[in-house]
């Protein structure tokens, strides 16, 4: 079966179970103490913590997923940063036994799997949990032999939570015998073992407990089941494959690197995967809003799109290898997710720009970066100190894994304490003209400074209501005659744009919205949706700025009352200042 047939063969199959199809969430998640969405179940969090689900108790969806977890061991025949996660979901409804008899008719009937590979693994019990009996006797019941189903501990089979704290539970996986021949280990040879005969294809977590921040479980009132199964994996799987990457989700992007490269694949197997992975996972953050930067998931971005192109520096591809592996990306994927083909603008111009951005440096930061390898050879050092590895980061670009990368390639290591050293130095020194650069304008700011700081506010909203929410604050500078706002966005404003920002900014102006500020610890800010930007940098208790029911941010400067008092607002000017990155300025007029 195809990628498709088998994405609408899972959803198709649940609805027939009485379960609702809901559409997968952003990459960007709503919880502020996870980067990036890492599994199905993130959307559905509260509804496993006794909130009514609007959906109904049974759901099911294709989640697109992102760990950066596995991005070293990119390369390999399984694991990818972004992926497909299908899953089946049980608020309060059904348990064990009927989520383990669907998940074995689907894999048996309808994606035609032989049960005679099928191993299964449950949890063997550990500390205040016990062992799951209950699932290996309904394994047995479907026809599982004992000897195929095995137990684990915690680390293998407890899943969760996702964030600090949230629910959690025992899982049993299912697992797949690739080739029924055991590696050296011989009858210890069995799912979980570090050959690649095995592969685990899907987790079915049932949600027992509620794990605080310390660690500590206490049983839910409301029982649910969560379950995962890579699409890539079990694309491997069906489709007879060693490897997801000779998938036909990947097969298109492989192909498209081996006709630009004399270098063939089965020579350069991991170069080959690894710019496959990493320029798929790039499309679908860029479309879900994020831009590289260094910092959170700017960062992640910025990181795979430069590893990408120094791999692809490696195999000597041409210049437009990376676009054209964007565009095939969109391609299998716009008919799923629409919104891919929607963002392809903006998915080409950022790759680009982030390119160019690189390989402008990236030339002076290997001749200086082989400088320190022929000095660390020549006193017969292993090590790399940190201030050149952070060096090369604040001058260069390149990313500490990449460093490290490229160390391991010459036989040695970085020294990672003196890196955070020098990269925490340097955090103190942008800290202390933090508060000025992202608003603050100081306790002795003029009645005309103030008002245009407050309309700063109004801005961003306005921006992220017109262009979109991957727009963020990258900077401003206030005096008592005009405003100046750097935002991340990935292209010139059309003037239909600027008129639009305009007109909304003016529009709430005239509502003569109340502006209320409310002190609050930061954790809680965060989770009143509250705007922030450096969130390493801010107290243990901030300041919160809401205007109306149209803005909300964690905010150092004054502000005026109500936003009647401000003005007419007009943009003067809008235009570049950085890669990705848009300024504009503008005055109050009386």
């Amino acid at each position: 079966m195809t990628s498709k047939e088998l994405r609408q063969t899972f959803l198709k199959f649940f609805k027939e179970k009485n379960h609702q199809i809901v559409a997968s969430s952003s990459l960007l998640p709503t919880d502020p103490s996870v980067l990036l969405t890492t599994a199905g179940m993130q959307q559905f969090k509260e509804y496993f913590l006794g909130k009514i689900s609007p959906f109904g108790k049974n759901v099911t969806s294709s989640q697109k997923c992102f760990r950066t977890s596995d991005i070293d061991e990119i390369g390999d025949a399984r694991h990818l940063t972004f992926f497909e996660m299908l899953g089946n979901f049980s608020f309060g409804g059904y348990f064990k036994e009927e989520a383990i008899k669907m998940a074995k008719e689907i894999l048996s009937s309808k994606f035609n799997l032989s049960d005679s590979r099928l191993w299964v693994t449950v949890f063997k019990g550990e500390k205040d949990v016990p062992e799951d009996k209950e699932s290996q006797e309904i394994w047995k019941k479907l026809g599982i032999p004992k000897e195929r189903i095995l137990k684990f501990g915690r680390e293998d089979n407890f899943w969760g939570p996702t964030g600090k704290e949230g629910p959690c539970g025992p899982t049993t996986e299912i697992h797949y015998d690739l080739t029924g021949i055991p590696c050296p280990k011989g009858k210890n040879c069995l799912p979980n073992c570090q050959c690649e005969r095995f592969i685990e294809i899907w987790n079915l977590v049932f949600n027992e407990y509620f794990q605080d921040e310390k660690g500590n479980l206490t049983p839910l009132k409301q029982k649910g089941v969560d379950t995962g199964m890579g699409l890539e994996r079990l694309a491997m799987v069906n489709q007879g494959k060693t490897s997801v990457f000779e998938t036909d989700l990947f097969l298109p992007l492989i192909e498209e690197i081996s006709k630009k490269t004399l270098q063939p694949y089965s020579l350069n197997k991991k170069t080959y995967r690894i710019i496959a992975d990493h320029i798929r996972s790039s499309v679908f953050l860029i479309t879900d809003g994020i831009l590289p930067s260094n910092e959170e998931r700017g960062y992640i971005l910025r990181r795979i799109l430069r590893r990408a192109i120094r791999y692809s520096r490696l195999l000597s591809l041409p210049d437009d290898v990376l676009f054209l592996l964007a565009q095939k990306t969109i391609e299998i994927y716009k008919d799923f997710y629409s919104e891919v083909k929607a963002k392809e603008n903006d998915v080409l111009t950022l790759i680009q720009t982030e390119k160019e951005k690189f390989e402008k440096t990236l030339e002076k930061g290997l001749k200086s970066f082989k400088k320190e390898i022929e000095i660390c050879k020549s006193k017969n050092l292993k090590i790399i100190d940190g201030k050149t590895v952070f060096d090369l980061y604040q001058s260069y670009g390149f990313p500490l894994e990449l460093t490290k990368e490229l160390a391991q390639e010459e036989g040695l290591k970085i020294d990672e304490n003196s890196f955070q050293e020098e990269f925490k130095k340097h955090q103190e020194v942008s800290r202390s003209g933090a508060e000025r650069k992202f608003g603050g304008i100081g306790k002795e700011a003029t009645l005309e400074a103030t008002k245009l700081h407050t309309a700063t506010h109004l801005l961003h909203a306005a921006l992220r209501k017109i262009l979109g929410p991957h727009v963020k604050q990258m900077g401003s500078d206030i005096t008592s005659e005009r405003l100046r706002f750097d935002f991340s966005h990935p292209q010139k404003l059309s003037q239909k744009e600027i008129k639009e920002i305009e007109d909304l900014v003016n529009q709430k102006i005239k509502e003569g919205l109340v502006v209320k500020r409310e002190e609050m610890e930061l954790e809680k800010a965060f989770n009143s949706g509250a705007l922030a930007f450096f969130k390493e940098k801010y107290p243990a208790k901030v300041s919160v700025y809401s205007i109306g029911e149209f803005s909300k941010e964690i905010c150092f400067g004054p502000h005026i009352e109500k936003t009647n008092q401000l003005g007419n607002f007009q943009i003067l000017k809008e235009e570049s200042a950085g890669a990705g990155i848009r300024r504009i300025r503008a005055v109050l007029e009386k």
